[in-house]
């Protein structure tokens, strides 16, 4: 659901604002007495002589209000209240209209851009996926993949794999307001997830997943409900668990929101609280939970083929904290991604298109304090 229990479910995931800019237009209507062109002129010559006085570099004001400031009648009177006017307006258009406020992200989906570069899906050994088109609402899927497998040890600084295969038979039926998907694995695994939309602001979800021991077997119930501006959630699964989260646009830019759990079987609960700014050039996150987590992101697009991003985590109770950085590259045949983290683990995947349809995967993973290293390589065919 978030930070506050990403630790206890396995079905659900993980700046500055503009209420200055909106107080502070506000309080210069005040002091101006309207909005008219001669008092945002006024204000602009102003705003030029405090400049000059103080040394401050402000080229275009300054350039802008000199004619405007000496002006006795010169023909430059009229450029220079234009550039002034315009000034004015650029000023004024950044306040925030409460009234028209994007739809911000679900709570679930707060650090999206960030997972994508900081948590490439690696794995080791040999993979194959094929997807077999039906028709445009349905298709099916095959997946095997050969390789080995960590087993748990008392002393974590030792590696014991044992080498394992699997194969995976998938159905997918998305339609208009829905979709329906469904997994089967040769261990006995079975998951799937079936969402309907009601309507352009209510959606329901169901997620489980079956399993031969009974601590992976889960089920979850969501209900989305979206608002003009916000959005909440309220979740419901197995072993007593109920949770809610709600979103809110503050500003055009800022978004903040909270969650709550309670875990019945644990007799657990706890509380969150999240922020995400969301500018130009990056994307900033921070969430906290009573938990005892506290996690912080950054992505940052440095241009349209090239992308950021960091990660920090600090857990309270066990006293410690990790921090990572991960980059995503997209090429016109390929995508580069990657990270490395404060424990010195590199990973690296790449996607090569070979055709239409056709693409060639590698990974790596490299834990060098564990002496733990994974290659795989593998094909992916059809698109789902």
């Amino acid at each position: 659901m978030g930070a506050a229990h990403s630790n206890m479910t396995g079905l659900s995931q993980q700046g500055q604002g503009a209420f200055g800019t909106y107080a502070s237009s506000v309080l210069f209507r005040k002091q101006r007495g309207g909005e008219g062109p001669a008092h945002r002129g006024a204000y602009v010559v102003s705003l030029a002589q405090e400049a000059k006085e103080s040394s401050l570099v402000i080229p275009s004001v300054a350039e802008d209000a000199a004619p405007a400031a000496d002006g006795a009648g010169q023909e430059t009177e009229a450029p220079a209240a234009q550039a002034q006017t315009d000034f004015a307006s650029a000023v004024l258009s950044k306040e925030t209209d409460f009234l028209e406020l994007p739809q911000p992200v679900r709570y679930e989906e707060l650090q999206k851009e960030c997972l994508m570069s900081l948590r490439p899906e690696t794995f080791e050994g040999m993979r194959f996926d094929f997807t077999k088109p039906l028709n445009q609402s349905f298709s099916l899927s095959h997946s095997l993949q050969m390789g080995s497998a960590e087993m748990p040890t008392a002393n974590p600084q030792q590696i014991v794999k044992v080498p394992v295969s699997s194969y995976e038979f998938g159905a997918n039926l998305i339609g208009a307001k829905g979709m329906m998907i469904g997994r089967m694995l040769t261990d006995g695994r079975m998951s799937g997830r079936v969402k309907y939309d009601v309507n352009d602001s209510v959606s329901f979800k169901v997620q489980a997943q079956l399993a031969e021991e009974k601590q992976y077997s889960q089920t979850m119930f969501d209900c989305d409900v979206k608002g003009l501006d916000w959005n909440a959630q309220l979740k419901v699964g197995n072993n007593q668990f109920v949770g809610v989260n709600y979103f809110q646009s503050v500003t055009n830019n800022l978004a903040l929101g909270g969650e709550a759990f309670y875990l019945g079987s644990q007799r657990k609960s706890g509380v969150g609280f999240a922020l995400r700014h969301q500018g130009e050039p990056g994307i900033a996150t921070c969430q906290v939970a009573t938990t005892g987590l506290l996690s912080a992101t950054y992505h940052h697009k440095v241009s349209d083929k090239v992308y950021l991003a960091s990660e920090m985590m600090w857990n309270w109770n066990a006293r410690e904290a990790t921090a990572a950085f991960g980059y995503d590259y997209i090429l016109r045949q390929c995508r580069l991604r990657g990270r490395i983290d404060s424990s010195g683990v590199i990973t690296a995947f790449l996607e090569e298109r070979l055709n239409v349809g056709v693409n060639f995967v590698l990974s790596a993973e490299l834990d060098h304090y564990r002496k733990d290293y994974r290659f795989g390589f593998g094909m992916t065919v059809g698109m789902e």
